[in-house]
């Protein structure tokens, strides 16, 4: 140490016009000090004020430039020192190297940079502000030849690319052939891995989802997965993984995932097909994603309808009744529910059995495919009354509903439950639906949903509710009384905020229950009356309309 105490003070002493030997000797002193106990010298260099000399060593016509540059690597490892190097303005001309010629300043520039900014995002955003990212595509595009060079960009776009802010700029560069052109010319697991590394990130954003797919990443993504579906080595396991999510993530974006489909003939969308009867978890589970992302256009929907598609999901759900696999279990019926959106697919799919197959996960305890399980069966009974009358009277069902309607940690499973019950009952429109439903203790909870704070779901309940008041007041009177039916109604009427539709809803109710005793008494006590004749002066024609007939419906009966 008594060495590095000497070389810093005299590199105090020396300008950037000394004779460079006397400047060299001094930072491989301080080099090979912190080579020794890197943390115990980067504190002497700290304390002798030597770093406010460093920016002026960078030089780029200097040849001492690559050691100073290696030298704020070193200290910048640790993170004590990160903020002394940005205190003493060791980021600009760093940022400026990066213009250099010479690959060693380039490297070690690029490690100086990587270490003062880790795990900081501001001071990563400060280099995106300062347009590191074009300068970093083209150099990997200029020196990808140069092993050590390529794995400095790599890790700084893997950096880089975690910020929301590195996107756009990512985009307006050559990235996607970049490193597409890079990927394909690996053969070692690591490289490959680092690559993926930074196109995980890249690829959430849709423009480079596109350029990606353009660029042929898809093709080298196929290839990964022919080459690994049968290994048993981690490293294929993981490849095979990392290769067909990154596939399933490129088809989030809506013109990335066209391009792929080709109105049904691609050969990548076919290529996909043939993952799902594969004997491989992990190939299933992306090739069941897949397909729910293809599925987010209501052509492409029919189009997979009318090929078969449904019949080789129902197959593939079958097979893990038994195997269980929850993330396939749950892909395949994400890929199912969105199928069933389009009107036409609806019947087709019902009579290819997609009920019967599903219900058989009525008992599974995994929240994510009981929302799924639901969203599917309330997508098909859609305007299809006989499948909701079917549904509407298994008793299983209902009860199965009513239980998930209390599940208040799970708030997805919970709305999807409630918004099923009431499909049930507003497509079917059957006496026998709304008997299971009053028998299976489900009425309290669709006045509860008419208080949700989604105006589609409160609208949801207060039409089946309505449903039920007009085919089986006499059976519904007494869980009507119990859950303060006529209190939520006068609250939803009394509420500025309520939407046009919800008051007009509430008014058909209100005159729908009058024909119970105990009900009317609860109107009458609570003073509708006045409440609705405010709503005659509505700006809304339908709710003022509805509220001079409800107040009439009212007085009559007072």
């Amino acid at each position: 140490m008594d060495n590095l105490s000497d070389a810093l003070a005299k590199l105090k002493l020396v300008s950037k016009d000394s004779a460079a030997d006397s400047v060299e000797s001094c930072l491989d002193c301080l080099l090979k000090a912190l080579t020794s106990n890197n943390a115990e010298a980067s504190m002497k260099i700290q304390e002798m004020g030597v770093l406010p000399q460093l920016p002026n060593l960078l030089n780029p016509q200097s040849s001492c430039t690559p050691k100073v540059a290696n030298i704020v690597a070193e200290l910048a490892k640790n993170e004590f020192m990160r903020s002394p190097c940005v205190d003493a303005g060791l980021i600009p001309p760093l940022v400026q190297l990066l213009n250099s010629s010479d690959q060693e300043v380039l490297l070690q520039t690029g490690r100086a940079l990587g270490n003062i900014c880790y795990d900081s995002h501001s001071l990563q955003a400060q280099l995106i502000n300062m347009g590191v990212i074009p300068t970093l595509v083209k150099l990997l595009g200029i020196h990808s030849h140069n092993t050590a060079l390529t794995e400095m960009c790599l890790i700084a776009f893997g950096n880089l690319a975690e910020l929301e802010s590195s996107k756009e700029q990512f985009a307006s560069t050559n990235i996607a052939e970049e490193l597409v052109r890079l990927f394909q010319k690996q053969t070692e697991h690591e490289k490959k891995e680092m690559i993926f590394e930074v196109l995980a990130p890249l690829a959430e954003n849709d423009a480079i989802k596109l350029q990606l797919v353009e660029a042929g990443l898809v093709e080298c993504l196929l290839q990964v997965v022919a080459q690994t579906v049968e290994g048993d080595r981690e490293e294929d396991v993981t490849q095979l993984k990392t290769a067909s999510d990154l596939m399933v993530l490129l088809l989030l974006g809506d013109e990335s995932m066209q391009k792929l489909f080709e109105g049904g003939k691609g050969s990548v969308f076919q290529r996909v097909l043939s993952w799902i009867p594969s004997h491989n978890h992990q190939l299933q589970l992306a090739g069941a994603l897949a397909i729910a992302n293809f599925a987010r256009n209501d052509g492409n929907c029919i189009h997979m309808v009318d090929t078969g598609i449904v019949q080789k999901l129902l197959e593939l759900l079958d097979r893990h009744v038994e195997e269980g696999n929850v993330t396939v279990q749950h892909a395949a019926l994400s890929a199912l529910r969105n199928l069933a959106i389009p009107v036409v697919n609806k019947s087709k799919m019902l009579s290819a059995g997609v009920v019967d197959v599903v219900l058989k996960f009525l008992q599974s305890e995994m929240p994510p495919v009981q929302f799924k399980l639901l969203g599917t069966l309330r997508m098909l009974i859609d305007t299809q009354a006989e499948a909701a009358v079917q549904l509407g009277t298994n008793n299983k069902l209902v009860e199965r509903l009513v239980e998930w309607c209390e599940a208040k940690d799970h708030a997805g499973v919970m709305g999807e439950s409630n918004r099923l019950l009431s499909a049930l009952i507003r497509h079917s429109k059957s006496k026998e639906v709304v008997r299971a439903v009053i028998q299976g203790s489900g009425v309290k909870h669709l006045v509860t949903m008419a208080t949700s704070e989604h105006m589609i779901m409160q609208n949801e309940a207060l039409v089946a509710l309505g449903l039920i008041a007009t085919l089986d007041l006499a059976a519904a009177e007494k869980d009507f009384v119990g859950s303060n039916l006529v209190s939520v109604l006068h609250k939803l009427l009394s509420d500025e905020r309520s939407a046009p539709e919800i008051k007009y809803n509430s008014m058909i109710l209100i005159c729908a229950v009058m024909g119970s005793e105990p009900l009317h008494k609860e109107v009458q006590n609570l003073a509708f009356i006045d409440v609705v004749s405010k709503l005659r002066a509505h700006e809304n024609k339908t709710v003022s309309h509805q509220a001079s007939l409800t107040e009439q419906r009212l007085t009559a009966q007072s």
